[in-house]
């Protein structure tokens, strides 16, 4: 996060999206060689490597880039580009904690503090990130997958647009809003198995299921 945070800091206004896509990458590349870690390992174990997702408004192009798991909005319109892989295993990760929910000895909070389901899909997780940047973009250090990266351009008449990270399921035109929607959804359904499904959910000590930033920008 670090690294492309500052890249991003310096990056020229003009620069299209393919060389941001190519000058990261290098970017992490470099960072790993001069660390002493092994690319030839990294490049059969993915799990392993350095991994950001990032939404991007270009303002000189009036684009907006989406590298990776993230969401915005268009002047209210949804876009998003998630993980192709995760809506199938968080349905089984509920279905698991349904089906356990019949025990006479399960209790939500005992997820909480060690979620077994997610335990049982972790392998399948692992093994699906063996096609980061092959069926699905991040930014981790190798070429990033071309047609996983969504470039949106903007009209004219955009007035406004959200930035954002998935963290927040309920994305809405404010951050108010959105917080207030995701707060609803950790009182409700802490465990992310019905309204919203995830591959993990709220754990004992922490705020949310995930981290989030909101971004609201008038262009």
């Amino acid at each position: 996060m670090t690294l492309v945070a500052d890249f991003i800091r310096k990056m020229a206004d003009d620069l299209k999206c393919e060389d941001f896509c190519d000058r990261i990458t290098k970017i992490i590349a470099t960072f790993y060689v001069f660390n002493g870690i092994d690319l030839q390992t990294l490049a059969v174990r993915p799990e392993e490597r350095l991994c950001a997702s990032a939404v991007i408004y270009n303002r000189y192009r009036r684009q907006i880039w989406m590298i990776g798991d993230c969401a915005c909005l268009v002047d209210g319109v949804l876009y998003d580009n998630p993980k192709p892989y995760e809506s199938g295993l968080a349905e089984r990760r509920a279905r698991l904690i349904q089906e356990s929910a019949q025990d006479l000895f399960f209790t939500p909070e005992a997820l909480m503090d060690h979620d077994t389901a997610r335990d049982a899909i972790l392998p399948s997780l692992i093994e699906a990130m063996r096609d980061e940047n092959k069926t699905y973009a991040v930014i981790d250090g190798f070429p990033i997958y071309n047609n996983g990266v969504k470039i949106i351009e903007l009209e004219d008449s955009v007035k406004e647009i959200v930035l954002a990270s998935d963290g927040y399921p309920f994305l809405l035109p404010s951050l108010e809003e959105s917080e207030a929607a995701l707060q609803r959804q950790l009182a409700e359904d802490p465990l992310c198995i019905r309204t919203f499904k995830a591959t993990k959910g709220l754990m004992n000590g922490q705020v949310s299921f995930d981290d989030r930033a909101y971004l609201r920008i008038r262009v």
